[in-house]
């Protein structure tokens, strides 16, 4: 049933308000895969807090052109055909780490032969930059997640006050091994 013009009008002041809170955007081809699978993947993607939803491609260009997003011109080439976007709020790799994971999973029923590979992104959106399909599985999705950020700096942070504990008990460690040589040579 189409929309009219109020319908379509709320739809895009919801997808604006979307773009404007999002970190990253990620956009993708559905196209082909049955129902039961992307109601999984819906699920997968609100467990880890990214909205997504099927939309249609002239509402997305109108809401991209009306948020704060600077997106490039080039855009307008991806969004062909059928599109599902998914928006991370937080962690700007998560929604393409869950998308290529979920790939992975389902490669059995997503490829089957003589058919193009299915759950493809189409290019991604984050700080105004344009990301193809190709930087979104190869950059986006590898990116460390905001865990993994913060464990490696909690490592950089603790590294020098484990090494003072190291020096400081250094000595002593010495003394005792020594002492404990010198026992063993009188003891025998």
């Amino acid at each position: 049933m189409p929309m009219n013009p109020a319908q379509k009008a709320a739809q895009v002041e919801a997808l604006t308000e979307n773009f404007n809170k999002a970190i990253s955007t990620v956009f993708v081809n559905f196209s082909g895969v049955d129902v039961e699978t992307i109601t999984e993947l819906r699920s997968k993607f609100r467990e880890a807090g990214i909205d997504y939803r099927v939309v249609k491609n002239s509402l997305i260009k109108r809401a991209i052109e009306a948020s704060e997003q600077d997106a490039p011109e080039e855009i307008n080439a991806s969004l062909v055909g059928m599109t599902g976007v998914a928006w991370s709020y937080e962690d700007p790799s998560t929604a393409a780490k869950i998308l290529q994971e979920f790939r992975k999973a389902h490669k059995d029923t997503l490829a089957k032969k003589n058919e193009p590979e299915k759950l493809i992104p189409k290019c991604a959106l984050m700080d105004g930059q344009l990301m193809d399909a190709a930087a979104v599985d190869n950059t986006l999705a590898k990116m460390p997640g905001k865990d993994e950020v913060r464990a490696q700096l909690l490592a950089q942070l603790m590294a020098p006050a484990q090494n003072l504990v190291a020096q400081l008990n250094a000595p002593g460690q010495n003394l005792a091994l020594v002492l404990d040589a010198y026992r063993r040579e009188n003891a025998g």
